[in-house]
């Protein structure tokens, strides 16, 4: 499946020229990455909204319920004010008329106290609470439940007067008064949650426009127009200034397609060069093979000066040819081919070890093969063996006496080492030890065996490093990903 809002395209291999027709398009404005922030900004203004709201509502209801037990302190202390704790039949519907209940009772520290009722029997009380009792989840939970009736319920409801904490009221009121009041304040609380979700989202959304959107757009513009064209250095994007995460990607993608193209530049050159050398070396290995042809008729000179030069000169005319072959080989090489395997890792080290240094009667073993009989690796056992070879024949013609090779495993990884005791490598030779045509640490050498070693290895998934070298020897790590069965 091809990437979101990128549509299916040819694998890319080349400078650009096969993705001439290709335009990546933009995904429209409702699925595009500033309508998501908007949405996901708005949305968690109204949760957080929600969770204000909740016990707001709890305390709505308290709030509401106290008033309501004011209303009917007050009504009662106008009755304590007559001389009998009398009033008229209007006056007392009047005082329950306000107070907006069917019943009122003042109790004292004994219990006892005057009281307000209606002379018609009062309908059953379907609920109690005593807001002496009240709990921050009970409020919010009796206000949804409020919210959710759908009849009147008549309520007894008993707290401390706020007018007086050490009066004790308590009022029959009806319930629907207080779902209507405390509906309208829902409303009220969503407006304004719904402005401040649109403000903030708004705000947020230009800020994350800004900082963010803005610039990963440039980013992504700037990786469309490098793969349409990676050598037009015209396009390159400026550097930017910011200090944060978004910065310091920009800089990064400026640095990485500087290196890339710079490498592209260098890949071309090479390729170029690469196409003259095949053809001069052609020509040169027929100019060096009438050399050979006339160096062998003047081996059998009678003059002795020639016949002790000759050999010299044979020998420079071997090295060129045999120069000109490799050179030719390594062009020609594409990438690694491997035929993956799993094989005991002693066996092929004792078997490279044959080819290094070839066994001789009485003399001492120079090959030390100190890898487990039971180590096993999964790779390609033929190019492993010539990455082998090849640092053996590297160290013995360094001037290497022995040679020992040892194995173990670490963090998923199999590490192979081989250190012997040669001279060491001059330091400008460690400087490029990798690069073909560069790394050679002995006179004659065209530094292409590390080279090749380094490319086998990473084509395994492993690598190849020099982990020191000084005048006691050189050790070289090779390193390989363990068999799947032993992770």
């Amino acid at each position: 499946m091809p990437p979101y809002g990128v549509e299916p395209v040819p694998t890319y291999a080349g400078n650009g020229s096969d993705m001439a027709g290709y335009r990546p398009h933009l995904p429209p404005l409702a699925r595009s990455l500033s309508a998501k922030l908007l949405v996901l900004t708005i949305f968690f203004v109204m949760l957080s909204e929600v969770l204000i709201y909740a016990p707001s509502a709890g305390r709505f209801r308290l709030t509401y319920l106290q008033e309501r037990l004011a209303a009917g302190h007050l009504a009662i202390l106008a009755l304590e004010a007559t001389p009998d704790h009398m009033v008229s039949e209007a006056l007392e519907s009047e005082l329950m008329h306000h107070s907006g209940a069917y019943a009122i009772a003042l109790r004292g520290p004994d219990g006892t106290g005057p009281t307000l009722r209606p002379h018609n029997p009062i309908p059953p009380v379907d609920a109690a609470f005593d807001l002496r009792d009240a709990g921050f989840f009970p409020l919010i939970a009796e206000a949804f439940v409020t919210l959710a009736q759908r009849e009147n319920r008549l309520l007894r409801v008993t707290g401390p007067s706020p007018k007086n904490p050490a009066a004790i009221v308590e009022v029959v009121i009806d319930e629907w008064p207080m779902r209507v009041a405390l509906i309208d304040y829902s409303y009220r609380i969503m407006g304004l949650s719904i402005v401040i979700s649109l403000i903030t989202a708004t705000l947020v959304y230009l800020s994350l426009q800004w900082l963010m959107v803005r610039p990963m757009r440039r980013m992504t513009e700037s990786m469309v127009a490098f793969r349409e064209d990676p050598e037009d250095a015209s396009r390159v994007p400026p550097p930017s200034r910011r200090a944060d995460e978004i910065g310091v990607a920009q800089r990064e993608l400026a640095e990485m397609q500087a290196g890339l193209r710079a490498a592209l530049q260098q890949k071309a050159r090479l390729a170029a060069l690469g196409v003259a050398v095949t053809k001069i070396n052609h020509d040169l290995r027929n100019i060096l093979a009438t050399a050979r042809l006339v160096s062998d008729r003047l081996a059998d000179s009678e003059d002795p000066e020639v016949r002790r030069t000759t050999p010299t000169l044979m020998a420079a005319i071997d090295r060129a040819v045999d120069l000109c072959s490799r050179t030719l080989d390594f062009t020609r090489e594409g990438p690694p081919r491997l035929d993956r395997r799993r094989f005991r890792l002693a066996e092929l080290v004792e078997e490279a070890g044959a080819v290094v240094m070839p066994a001789r009667s009485g003399d001492e073993a120079v090959w030390r093969n100190a890898v487990a009989a039971a180590l096993t690796v999964e790779a390609d056992r033929d190019q492993l063996f010539r990455v082998l070879v090849n640092l053996g024949q590297n160290a013995v013609q360094a001037g290497a006496t022995r040679v020992e090779v040892s194995a173990r495993q670490a963090e998923g990884r199999v590490e192979i080492e081989l250190a012997d005791n040669g001279p060491g490598l001059p330091p400008r030779a460690r400087e490029r030890l990798f690069e073909p045509f560069a790394g050679s640490a002995r006179p004659g050498g065209m530094g292409l065996g590390l080279a090749i070693a380094r490319e086998l290895m990473r084509a395994h998934g492993g690598d190849i490093r020099l982990v020191r070298s000084t005048g006691a020897g050189t050790v070289f790590r090779l390193e390989l990903p363990l068999p799947s069965a032993a992770r």
